[in-house]
Protein backbone atom coordinates (compact mmCIF):
# COMPACT_ATOMS: atom_id res chain seq x y z
CA UNK A 1 0.00 0.00 0.00
CA UNK A 2 1.23 3.51 -0.82
CA UNK A 3 0.36 6.76 0.92
CA UNK A 4 0.71 9.20 -1.96
CA UNK A 5 0.82 12.97 -1.79
CA UNK A 6 1.09 15.86 -4.21
CA UNK A 7 4.79 16.07 -3.29
CA UNK A 8 7.48 13.76 -4.58
CA UNK A 9 7.36 11.25 -1.72
CA UNK A 10 5.17 8.36 -0.63
CA UNK A 11 5.10 5.61 2.01
CA UNK A 12 5.04 1.98 0.94
CA UNK A 13 3.71 -0.73 3.31
CA UNK A 14 5.84 -3.74 2.42
CA UNK A 15 3.73 -6.19 4.49
CA UNK A 16 0.32 -5.44 2.99
CA UNK A 17 -0.90 -4.66 -0.52
CA UNK A 18 -4.21 -3.78 -2.15
CA UNK A 19 -6.12 -6.75 -3.58
CA UNK A 20 -6.81 -6.23 -7.28
CA UNK A 21 -9.12 -7.84 -9.84
CA UNK A 22 -7.26 -10.41 -11.96
CA UNK A 23 -9.16 -9.32 -15.06
CA UNK A 24 -9.25 -5.52 -14.77
CA UNK A 25 -6.44 -4.75 -12.34
CA UNK A 26 -8.80 -2.49 -10.38
CA UNK A 27 -8.76 -2.37 -6.59
CA UNK A 28 -11.25 -4.64 -4.93
CA UNK A 29 -13.34 -2.88 -2.29
CA UNK A 30 -15.65 -4.23 0.41
CA UNK A 31 -19.26 -3.28 0.95
CA UNK A 32 -18.25 -0.04 2.68
CA UNK A 33 -16.02 0.97 -0.23
CA UNK A 34 -12.77 0.34 1.67
CA UNK A 35 -9.98 -1.28 -0.38
CA UNK A 36 -9.43 -4.92 0.52
CA UNK A 37 -5.86 -5.66 1.60
CA UNK A 38 -3.87 -8.87 1.48
CA UNK A 39 -0.57 -9.93 2.97
CA UNK A 40 2.59 -9.76 0.88
CA UNK A 41 5.24 -12.52 0.82
CA UNK A 42 7.37 -10.23 3.05
CA UNK A 43 4.73 -10.11 5.81
CA UNK A 44 6.30 -10.24 9.25
CA UNK A 45 9.89 -10.00 8.08
CA UNK A 46 12.22 -7.04 7.59
CA UNK A 47 11.40 -3.35 7.87
CA UNK A 48 7.74 -2.67 7.16
CA UNK A 49 7.48 0.95 5.97
CA UNK A 50 9.56 2.40 3.15
CA UNK A 51 9.53 6.12 2.31
CA UNK A 52 10.33 6.64 -1.35
CA UNK A 53 10.95 9.98 -3.03
CA UNK A 54 12.49 11.47 -6.15
CA UNK A 55 15.17 14.17 -5.98
CA UNK A 56 15.41 17.18 -8.32
CA UNK A 57 17.69 15.20 -10.63
CA UNK A 58 15.07 12.50 -11.10
CA UNK A 59 16.90 9.91 -8.98
CA UNK A 60 14.80 7.83 -6.59
CA UNK A 61 15.78 7.37 -2.93
CA UNK A 62 14.24 5.47 -0.05
CA UNK A 63 14.47 4.95 3.69
CA UNK A 64 12.84 2.09 5.61
CA UNK A 65 11.27 1.96 9.08
CA UNK A 66 10.19 -1.02 11.25
CA UNK A 67 6.65 -2.05 12.15
CA UNK A 68 5.08 0.31 14.67
CA UNK A 69 6.94 3.38 13.40
CA UNK A 70 4.48 4.62 10.80
CA UNK A 71 4.38 8.03 12.52
CA UNK A 72 8.16 8.33 12.23
CA UNK A 73 7.98 7.34 8.56
CA UNK A 74 5.34 10.02 7.94
CA UNK A 75 7.50 12.61 9.71
CA UNK A 76 10.49 11.72 7.50
CA UNK A 77 8.28 11.87 4.40
CA UNK A 78 7.04 15.34 5.37
CA UNK A 79 10.59 16.56 5.92
CA UNK A 80 11.70 15.31 2.50
CA UNK A 81 8.72 16.99 0.85
CA UNK A 82 9.40 20.28 2.63
CA UNK A 83 13.10 20.17 1.72
CA UNK A 84 12.29 19.42 -1.91
CA UNK A 85 9.73 22.23 -2.10
CA UNK A 86 12.07 24.72 -0.36
CA UNK A 87 15.02 23.80 -2.56
CA UNK A 88 17.20 22.80 0.40
CA UNK A 89 17.16 19.05 -0.17
CA UNK A 90 20.54 17.35 0.19
CA UNK A 91 21.09 13.93 -1.28
CA UNK A 92 22.21 11.25 1.21
CA UNK A 93 25.05 10.46 -1.21
CA UNK A 94 26.13 14.09 -1.55
CA UNK A 95 28.46 13.98 1.43
CA UNK A 96 30.26 10.91 0.12
CA UNK A 97 33.46 12.87 -0.47
CA UNK A 98 36.59 12.76 1.64
CA UNK A 99 37.76 15.75 3.65
CA UNK A 100 41.01 15.64 1.65
CA UNK A 101 39.15 15.96 -1.68
CA UNK A 102 37.00 18.75 -0.29
CA UNK A 103 40.11 20.59 0.89
CA UNK A 104 41.33 20.79 -2.71
CA UNK A 105 38.16 22.65 -3.69
CA UNK A 106 38.48 24.91 -0.66
CA UNK A 107 42.11 25.76 -1.41
CA UNK A 108 41.28 26.67 -5.00
CA UNK A 109 38.96 29.33 -3.64
CA UNK A 110 41.58 30.85 -1.35
CA UNK A 111 44.32 33.34 -2.20
CA UNK A 112 46.67 32.04 -4.88
CA UNK A 113 49.50 34.12 -3.49
CA UNK A 114 52.48 31.77 -3.39
CA UNK A 115 53.49 32.34 0.23
CA UNK A 116 49.86 32.08 1.38
CA UNK A 117 49.51 28.77 -0.47
CA UNK A 118 52.63 27.41 1.21
CA UNK A 119 51.28 28.29 4.67
CA UNK A 120 47.85 26.85 3.89
CA UNK A 121 49.29 23.62 2.46
CA UNK A 122 51.47 23.21 5.55
CA UNK A 123 48.43 23.43 7.84
CA UNK A 124 46.49 20.84 5.82
CA UNK A 125 49.39 18.44 5.31
CA UNK A 126 50.62 18.42 8.91
CA UNK A 127 47.74 19.33 11.22
CA UNK A 128 44.45 18.57 9.45
CA UNK A 129 44.59 15.82 6.83
CA UNK A 130 46.55 13.24 8.89
CA UNK A 131 43.46 12.90 11.10
CA UNK A 132 40.52 14.08 8.98
CA UNK A 133 41.74 13.49 5.42
CA UNK A 134 40.21 10.06 4.76
CA UNK A 135 36.93 10.66 6.57
CA UNK A 136 33.79 11.25 4.52
CA UNK A 137 32.22 14.66 5.00
CA UNK A 138 28.82 13.16 5.85
CA UNK A 139 30.43 11.10 8.64
CA UNK A 140 32.18 14.03 10.35
CA UNK A 141 30.11 15.14 13.31
CA UNK A 142 30.72 16.98 16.57
CA UNK A 143 32.27 13.88 18.17
CA UNK A 144 34.80 13.50 15.33
CA UNK A 145 35.72 17.18 15.49
CA UNK A 146 36.20 16.91 19.25
CA UNK A 147 38.52 13.91 18.73
CA UNK A 148 40.56 15.85 16.16
CA UNK A 149 40.91 18.80 18.53
CA UNK A 150 42.24 16.45 21.23
CA UNK A 151 44.66 14.86 18.74
CA UNK A 152 45.83 18.30 17.66
CA UNK A 153 46.64 19.27 21.23
CA UNK A 154 48.34 16.01 22.22
CA UNK A 155 50.10 14.75 19.10
CA UNK A 156 50.90 17.64 16.79
CA UNK A 157 53.35 19.37 19.20
CA UNK A 158 52.47 22.85 17.99
CA UNK A 159 51.73 26.04 19.89
CA UNK A 160 48.20 26.97 20.94
CA UNK A 161 48.22 29.84 18.44
CA UNK A 162 49.10 27.48 15.60
CA UNK A 163 46.35 25.13 16.81
CA UNK A 164 43.97 28.08 16.51
CA UNK A 165 45.16 28.65 12.93
CA UNK A 166 44.59 24.97 12.12
CA UNK A 167 41.10 25.08 13.64
CA UNK A 168 40.17 28.19 11.68
CA UNK A 169 41.30 26.57 8.43
CA UNK A 170 39.70 23.18 9.11
CA UNK A 171 36.41 24.72 10.23
CA UNK A 172 36.18 26.88 7.10
CA UNK A 173 36.55 23.88 4.78
CA UNK A 174 33.10 22.31 5.47
CA UNK A 175 31.57 25.73 4.80
CA UNK A 176 32.34 25.02 1.15
CA UNK A 177 30.45 21.73 1.47
CA UNK A 178 27.45 23.46 3.02
CA UNK A 179 27.42 26.06 0.25
CA UNK A 180 27.62 23.28 -2.37
CA UNK A 181 24.79 21.50 -0.54
CA UNK A 182 26.84 18.42 0.17
CA UNK A 183 25.96 18.59 3.87
CA UNK A 184 23.32 20.46 5.82
CA UNK A 185 25.41 22.04 8.58
CA UNK A 186 29.05 22.53 9.47
CA UNK A 187 29.83 20.47 12.61
CA UNK A 188 32.71 22.81 13.50
CA UNK A 189 30.16 25.59 14.10
CA UNK A 190 28.34 23.68 16.82
CA UNK A 191 27.83 25.53 20.11
CA UNK A 192 28.97 22.35 21.85
CA UNK A 193 32.53 22.93 20.68
CA UNK A 194 35.09 25.41 21.98
CA UNK A 195 37.85 26.31 19.50
CA UNK A 196 41.46 26.61 20.71
CA UNK A 197 41.90 30.06 22.20
CA UNK A 198 44.78 32.11 20.90
CA UNK A 199 47.22 33.45 23.49
CA UNK A 200 48.02 37.10 22.91
CA UNK A 201 51.47 38.25 24.00
CA UNK A 202 51.73 41.92 24.86
CA UNK A 203 54.39 43.85 23.03
CA UNK A 204 57.19 45.12 25.25
CA UNK A 205 59.07 47.86 23.38
CA UNK A 206 62.81 48.04 23.70
CA UNK A 207 64.31 50.85 25.73
CA UNK A 208 66.29 53.32 23.65
CA UNK A 209 69.56 52.16 25.26
CA UNK A 210 69.03 48.61 23.97
CA UNK A 211 68.29 49.91 20.49
CA UNK A 212 71.53 51.90 20.47
CA UNK A 213 73.51 48.94 21.81
CA UNK A 214 72.29 46.57 19.09
CA UNK A 215 72.87 49.18 16.39
CA UNK A 216 76.42 49.69 17.61
CA UNK A 217 77.04 45.91 17.76
CA UNK A 218 75.99 45.34 14.14
CA UNK A 219 78.69 45.37 11.45
CA UNK A 220 79.01 48.74 9.67
CA UNK A 221 77.55 47.24 6.52
CA UNK A 222 74.28 46.39 8.25
CA UNK A 223 73.72 49.14 10.84
CA UNK A 224 71.41 50.99 8.47
CA UNK A 225 68.80 48.27 9.12
CA UNK A 226 68.10 49.79 12.57
CA UNK A 227 66.93 53.24 11.40
CA UNK A 228 64.96 51.59 8.58
CA UNK A 229 63.08 49.40 11.06
CA UNK A 230 62.86 51.74 14.06
CA UNK A 231 62.61 54.98 12.07
CA UNK A 232 60.18 53.87 9.34
CA UNK A 233 58.42 50.90 10.93
CA UNK A 234 59.34 48.54 8.09
CA UNK A 235 58.89 44.79 8.33
CA UNK A 236 62.09 42.73 7.92
CA UNK A 237 61.25 41.77 4.33
CA UNK A 238 60.59 45.44 3.55
CA UNK A 239 63.95 46.41 5.06
CA UNK A 240 65.73 43.93 2.81
CA UNK A 241 63.81 45.31 -0.21
CA UNK A 242 64.49 48.97 0.64
CA UNK A 243 65.69 51.16 -2.22
CA UNK A 244 66.65 54.86 -2.00
CA UNK A 245 64.85 55.35 -5.32
CA UNK A 246 61.54 55.16 -3.45
CA UNK A 247 62.35 58.22 -1.33
CA UNK A 248 60.49 61.41 -2.22
CA UNK A 249 62.92 64.02 -0.94
CA UNK A 250 60.60 66.94 -1.65
CA UNK A 251 57.74 65.45 0.39
CA UNK A 252 60.00 63.67 2.90
CA UNK A 253 58.23 60.34 2.39
CA UNK A 254 59.10 56.76 1.47
CA UNK A 255 56.89 54.70 -0.83
CA UNK A 256 56.95 51.13 0.52
CA UNK A 257 55.78 49.03 -2.42
CA UNK A 258 57.67 45.77 -2.09
CA UNK A 259 59.16 43.19 0.24
CA UNK A 260 61.45 40.19 -0.22
CA UNK A 261 59.98 36.76 0.55
CA UNK A 262 61.40 33.24 0.48
CA UNK A 263 59.00 30.82 -1.17
CA UNK A 264 59.45 27.38 -2.73
CA UNK A 265 63.18 27.59 -2.33
CA UNK A 266 63.72 30.96 -4.00
CA UNK A 267 63.78 34.64 -3.07
CA UNK A 268 61.26 36.90 -4.77
CA UNK A 269 59.86 40.41 -4.68
CA UNK A 270 56.18 40.89 -3.91
CA UNK A 271 53.84 43.58 -2.62
CA UNK A 272 53.90 44.27 1.14
CA UNK A 273 51.66 42.24 3.41
CA UNK A 274 48.02 42.73 2.51
CA UNK A 275 48.98 43.36 -1.14
CA UNK A 276 49.07 47.10 -0.67
CA UNK A 277 51.80 49.71 -0.77
CA UNK A 278 51.92 52.62 1.67
CA UNK A 279 53.53 56.02 2.12
CA UNK A 280 55.60 56.60 5.26
CA UNK A 281 56.84 59.97 6.54
CA UNK A 282 60.61 60.38 6.78
CA UNK A 283 62.88 62.82 8.56
CA UNK A 284 65.85 64.63 7.12
CA UNK A 285 68.03 62.95 9.74
CA UNK A 286 67.15 59.46 8.45
CA UNK A 287 67.64 60.57 4.85
CA UNK A 288 71.04 61.89 5.85
CA UNK A 289 71.91 58.53 7.45
CA UNK A 290 70.92 56.77 4.24
CA UNK A 291 72.98 59.17 2.13
CA UNK A 292 76.04 58.63 4.34
CA UNK A 293 75.55 54.88 4.11
CA UNK A 294 75.23 54.86 0.31
CA UNK A 295 78.49 56.80 0.06
CA UNK A 296 80.25 53.82 1.67
CA UNK A 297 78.00 51.05 0.34
CA UNK A 298 76.36 52.01 -2.97
CA UNK A 299 73.00 50.29 -3.72
CA UNK A 300 73.28 47.06 -5.69
CA UNK A 301 70.93 46.27 -8.62
CA UNK A 302 69.21 42.95 -7.90
CA UNK A 303 66.80 41.09 -10.19
CA UNK A 304 64.30 38.70 -8.61
CA UNK A 305 61.05 37.03 -9.68
CA UNK A 306 57.93 39.09 -9.05
CA UNK A 307 55.61 36.92 -6.95
CA UNK A 308 52.34 38.57 -7.96
CA UNK A 309 49.84 37.43 -10.58
CA UNK A 310 49.99 40.56 -12.71
CA UNK A 311 52.00 39.19 -15.67
CA UNK A 312 55.22 40.83 -14.49
CA UNK A 313 57.86 38.10 -14.39
CA UNK A 314 60.83 39.84 -12.76
CA UNK A 315 61.84 43.15 -11.25
CA UNK A 316 65.21 44.82 -10.88
CA UNK A 317 65.67 47.03 -7.82
CA UNK A 318 68.69 48.89 -6.44
CA UNK A 319 68.80 47.39 -2.95
CA UNK A 320 70.32 49.29 -0.06
CA UNK A 321 71.18 46.18 1.98
CA UNK A 322 72.84 43.12 0.42
CA UNK A 323 75.36 40.60 1.70
CA UNK A 324 79.11 40.67 1.04
CA UNK A 325 78.49 38.93 -2.30
CA UNK A 326 75.92 41.52 -3.40
CA UNK A 327 73.04 39.08 -2.94
CA UNK A 328 69.71 39.87 -1.24
CA UNK A 329 69.11 38.66 2.29
CA UNK A 330 66.75 35.90 3.35
CA UNK A 331 65.20 36.62 6.76
CA UNK A 332 66.28 33.42 8.52
CA UNK A 333 69.83 33.69 7.16
CA UNK A 334 70.07 37.29 8.33
CA UNK A 335 68.86 36.27 11.77
CA UNK A 336 71.49 33.56 12.22
CA UNK A 337 74.48 35.35 10.69
CA UNK A 338 73.85 39.03 11.45
CA UNK A 339 71.09 39.72 13.96
CA UNK A 340 71.68 37.20 16.75
CA UNK A 341 75.49 37.65 16.71
CA UNK A 342 74.89 41.36 17.41
CA UNK A 343 73.26 40.40 20.72
CA UNK A 344 76.31 38.34 21.64
CA UNK A 345 78.56 41.24 20.68
CA UNK A 346 76.47 43.62 22.82
CA UNK A 347 76.39 41.07 25.67
CA UNK A 348 72.58 41.14 25.67
CA UNK A 349 70.58 37.96 26.20
CA UNK A 350 68.45 37.18 23.12
CA UNK A 351 64.76 36.52 23.91
CA UNK A 352 63.10 34.60 21.11
CA UNK A 353 59.65 36.23 21.21
CA UNK A 354 60.86 39.73 22.03
CA UNK A 355 64.11 40.33 20.21
CA UNK A 356 63.49 39.41 16.60
CA UNK A 357 64.01 42.10 14.00
CA UNK A 358 60.30 42.87 14.31
CA UNK A 359 61.17 44.58 17.62
CA UNK A 360 62.38 47.58 15.60
CA UNK A 361 58.88 47.98 14.21
CA UNK A 362 57.37 47.81 17.69
CA UNK A 363 59.85 50.46 18.87
CA UNK A 364 58.69 52.71 16.01
CA UNK A 365 54.99 52.30 16.84
CA UNK A 366 55.42 52.74 20.58
CA UNK A 367 57.50 55.87 20.16
CA UNK A 368 54.91 57.42 17.82
CA UNK A 369 52.26 56.72 20.46
CA UNK A 370 54.24 58.56 23.13
CA UNK A 371 54.48 61.54 20.79
CA UNK A 372 50.71 61.76 20.33
CA UNK A 373 50.44 60.24 16.83
CA UNK A 374 46.95 58.76 16.44
CA UNK A 375 46.20 55.06 16.08
CA UNK A 376 44.69 55.76 12.66
CA UNK A 377 47.92 57.34 11.43
CA UNK A 378 50.11 54.63 12.96
CA UNK A 379 47.98 51.90 11.33
CA UNK A 380 48.48 53.58 7.95
CA UNK A 381 52.26 53.91 8.41
CA UNK A 382 52.60 50.30 9.55
CA UNK A 383 50.40 48.96 6.76
CA UNK A 384 47.99 47.20 9.12
CA UNK A 385 44.72 45.85 7.76
CA UNK A 386 42.69 47.93 10.22
CA UNK A 387 42.99 50.41 13.06
CA UNK A 388 41.41 47.81 15.35
CA UNK A 389 44.35 45.48 14.72
CA UNK A 390 46.84 48.23 15.59
CA UNK A 391 44.89 49.12 18.72
CA UNK A 392 44.83 45.49 19.82
CA UNK A 393 48.63 45.28 19.67
CA UNK A 394 49.55 48.64 21.18
CA UNK A 395 46.60 49.76 23.30
CA UNK A 396 48.42 48.86 26.54
CA UNK A 397 51.15 51.35 25.61
CA UNK A 398 48.79 54.33 25.53
CA UNK A 399 49.55 55.14 29.16
CA UNK A 400 48.43 58.74 28.80
CA UNK A 401 44.83 57.50 28.89
CA UNK A 402 45.33 56.66 32.59
CA UNK A 403 46.69 60.14 33.21
CA UNK A 404 43.66 61.69 31.54
CA UNK A 405 41.35 59.51 33.64
CA UNK A 406 43.10 60.56 36.85
CA UNK A 407 42.81 64.24 35.96
CA UNK A 408 39.12 63.83 35.21
CA UNK A 409 38.47 62.14 38.55
CA UNK A 410 40.53 64.75 40.40
CA UNK A 411 38.12 67.44 39.19
CA UNK A 412 35.26 65.56 40.90
CA UNK A 413 37.16 64.57 44.06
CA UNK A 414 39.98 67.09 44.53
CA UNK A 415 42.66 65.83 46.92
CA UNK A 416 42.98 67.50 50.31
CA UNK A 417 45.98 69.84 50.79
CA UNK A 418 48.40 67.39 52.39
CA UNK A 419 50.88 69.94 53.79
CA UNK A 420 48.23 72.07 55.53
CA UNK A 421 46.66 69.05 57.13
CA UNK A 422 50.00 67.90 58.51
CA UNK A 423 50.78 71.39 59.83
CA UNK A 424 47.41 71.58 61.55
CA UNK A 425 47.91 68.23 63.23
CA UNK A 426 51.35 69.29 64.37
CA UNK A 427 49.89 72.49 65.87
CA UNK A 428 47.25 70.51 67.74
CA UNK A 429 49.93 68.20 69.15
CA UNK A 430 51.94 71.21 70.46
CA UNK A 431 48.85 72.74 72.07
CA UNK A 432 47.90 69.48 73.74
CA UNK A 433 51.43 69.04 75.09
CA UNK A 434 51.25 72.53 76.73
CA UNK A 435 47.96 71.74 78.42
CA UNK A 436 49.39 68.51 79.81
CA UNK A 437 52.36 70.35 81.33
CA UNK A 438 50.06 72.88 83.06
CA UNK A 439 47.96 70.05 84.48
CA UNK A 440 51.02 68.51 86.04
Amino acid sequence: MREKSVAMAYIEDRWWKDKRSPSTGERIRDGAGVPVRTKTPRFGTGLRYRVRFTDPDGDEHSKSFPDGQLALARKFKTKMENDLYAGIYISPRAGDISFADLSVTYRHGRSQDESSKVSLDSLFDNQILPFLGRKRIRNIDVAVVRQWKLWLAEHSHISINYQADAWMTASATPDAAVEARLIGTNPFRSSLLCPPRRVFHRVTPWPAAKLRAIKQALPDRYRIAVPLGAGLGLRPGEVFAFSPENIDRAKLTYNCDRQIVYCNGILAFKLPKGHKSRTIPMTRAIIRLIDDYTAAYPPIPVTLPWAEQDRILTRTVNLLITDANDRPWRGSTWGEHVWKPAFEQAEISYQRQQDGMHALRHFYASYLLTQGVTIKEIAAYLGHSSEAFTLKIYVHLTLTSYDRARLAIDTMFPPAPTRRRMAGNHGRRIKTAGLNRRRR
